[in-house]
């Protein structure tokens, strides 16, 4: 099937940049890449008209503050594929992450994923081209004294191959599948079904995935986990504050008593 990865992104091209080798090095090739821009930066469009041999579709809005969840209903909607994959534009997959997505994929299930932590300092050799991403994924061992500590979840590195009993063994176990929004999945009919991502809740973090996990459970489908099969590295960096989330916590738990799971403002505010 065809997948569209729906990348969130505002500003940060030199990332990006990251992303597109790591597309570029997939095990899984039907797919398409959706630049779901949070703001129009010049610069942005200039590195994207540079994108060679990748179907690229590139959405912008305004920027008037943090839209993250208005950006990537700008993807869903323009996206072409049957599957989506969401990742935010400073997580780099690994070479068969989108693989990994579709061979666990199932009818009425979203797939969760994690992402290990890069920390900063590592971060910077990478953006200067001192290190290959790629080669701290196929040696991952090799790094694990530089990047090993409690922050940098050096477990959720692993890959194991689905197809396997170490893999079938630990999944049984493993039942937290909380949905993450920097890696997670679904098929495009059931985001369109709930309206995609709620607008309403401000510059806040809470439609990226916890208004989302709710939404999802309510309209009946399971969230399964997709660790340690579909990997991503996370370049950390200082976390920007995105509001007081409190008065929109209510709200939402307000909703979510009351089962209103498809959202008021989503999808249907957008022009199509």
């Amino acid at each position: 099937m065809k997948v569209s990865i729906i990348v969130a992104v505002y500003k940060d091209v030199e990332s990006l940049a990251l992303i597109i080798k790591a597309l570029h090095n997939q095990t899984y090739k039907n797919f398409e890449v959706v630049i779901a821009e949070d703001g129009n930066s010049p610069q942005m469009q200039e590195y994207i008209k540079t994108i060679e041999n990748l179907e690229v579709i590139h959405t912008a809005q305004e920027d008037i503050g943090v839209r993250k969840a208005r950006s990537q209903n700008n993807g869903l909607l323009a996206s072409s594929g049957e599957y989506l994959i969401f990742i935010d534009g400073d997580c780099i997959p690994y070479s068969n992450f989108v693989e990994g997505h579709v061979f666990l994929s199932e009818n009425k299930t979203a797939l969760s994923g994690r992402r290990m932590n890069i920390p900063v300092a590592l971060v910077k050799k990478i953006r200067e081209g001192l290190i290959d991403i790629n080669d701290i994924e196929n040696n991952l061992w090799k790094y694990s004294l530089l990047i090993f500590n409690k922050q940098v979840r050096f477990r959720q590195g692993i890959f194991l191959n689905p197809r396997g009993w170490i893999y079938k063994l630990i999944s049984k176990r493993d039942i937290s599948a909380s949905i993450l929004g920097c890696n997670f999945s679904c098929f495009k009919k059931d985001m369109i079904d709930i309206n995609g991502f709620d607008e309403s809740y401000g510059e806040t973090a809470i439609p990226d995935d916890m208004d989302w996990e709710w939404r999802f459970k309510a309209f009946g489908l399971k969230l399964k986990s997709c660790k340690n099969v579909a990997n991503m590295f996370h370049l950390d960096h200082n976390i920007h504050d995105r509001g007081d989330a409190i008065p929109y916590l209510k709200i939402m738990y307000e909703r979510k008593k009351s089962g209103k799971y498809i959202c008021e403002e989503g999808l249907n505010t957008h022009d199509v």
